[in-house]
């Protein structure tokens, strides 16, 4: 009897360690501690693709190997910082703590900012000095900007207030920008869902992503939907908004991310991949466990839950895999 229950308490004791570890950061902090074990492995800063190597729980770039020439800030060049790919000011600046005192009242009274700001999916390695000057400007393409940090890529547009990342990490960033708008109901101006759509076609998702998408879920409790391509981001896409858990009743406010204002017409079509994307506001969401879809404007659309879901681009897709339409939707 003694060893069955002493069986049994290991067994929970094992459990509760392994929820304990595996539980989604509260704090910035926190994440940055997390994100250091989850990129142990990582061998080049996020944006310059500069060697990096990892001492001490600190990420060291080597900015000689890569050509990187510093621009002003010669200290924080030399040390790696957690970049919020989503700046904290596009998801931040409509809450009220916001409004109040800024980011730091956020993080020492609004548990929602907390898990923004601590979300892991958001967060990269980056040399301090490109994370400092990007600051809170959206992303774009820059083709008139020259080069303001030698061999790295990276561009800044200081006056416009936009940055523009390398190529290998765009569609990267899109999936990022899908992901933290789709889980707090981050509205996207329509330019720029365009040009993350474009990214994201552009860069598909690659072995070291979904690498990442993993360990990343393991901690957070779930991946990122639209690098597992279970969701697709479609120009009028809705958000689910399954990350505020139960701030909607008291109408919190939503951020709305700042437009990337050099998006061209032809940029625009691009952007569509053919005749069968949804470019409109509907949506087409299957059930998995009952083989129904629903259109996001019938009254089943929003009952669906999370694990449940499997979104598609038209409703011949839907139909293709075997689910049918449901029957309050006609």
């Amino acid at each position: 009897m003694l060893l069955r229950f002493l069986g049994t308490a290991f067994v929970l004791l094992c459990l509760f360690v392994v929820l304990q570890v595996r539980a989604a950061p509260d704090n910035f902090s926190e994440a940055k501690r997390l994100a250091q074990r989850i990129y142990s492995d990582e061998n080049q800063t996020f944006y310059c693709a500069c060697p990096l190597r990892w001492q001490g729980g600190k990420g060291i770039p080597d900015l000689k190997s890569c050509g990187y020439k510093v621009r002003k800030n010669g200290p924080r060049a030399q040390r790696i910082e957690w970049e919020h790919v989503v700046p904290a000011h596009h998801f931040g600046k409509s809450l009220p703590c916001w409004q109040q005192g800024g980011r730091d009242n956020c993080q020492q009274t609004d548990t929602l900012f907390g898990r923004m700001e601590a979300d892991l999916f958001n967060l990269k390695p980056a040399i301090g000095e490109v994370n400092g000057d990007r600051a809170n400007f959206a992303f774009a393409e820059l083709p008139a900007q020259p080069p303001q940090y030698g061999a790295c890529p990276f561009k800044v547009d200081f006056q416009a207030q936009l940055a523009e990342p390398r190529a290998q990490v765009r569609g990267d960033i899109a999936r990022i920008y899908f992901y933290m708008a789709d889980k707090y109901a981050l509205a996207l101006p329509k330019s720029q869902q365009l040009l993350l759509i474009r990214w994201h076609q552009d860069d598909p998702v690659d072995d070291r992503e979904r690498l990442l998408n993993r360990r990343i879920a393991q901690q957070m409790g779930h991946p990122n939907y639209f690098v597992t391509e279970v969701r697709q981001w479609v120009l009028g896409y809705q958000p689910t908004a399954y990350g505020l858990a139960g701030r909607l009743s008291d109408k919190t406010p939503v951020a709305t991310i700042t437009q990337a204002r050099s998006v061209t017409a032809e940029d625009a079509a691009k952007a569509l991949p053919n005749k069968n994307t949804v470019t409109k506001q509907t949506q087409v969401l299957g059930n998995q466990n009952s083989k129904i879809y629903h259109l996001s404007d019938c009254p089943g659309f929003s009952q669906v839950g999370v694990k449940n879901q499997r979104w598609f681009q038209t409703e011949q897709q839907a139909l293709q895999a075997g689910f049918r339409k449901a029957k309050n939707c006609q």
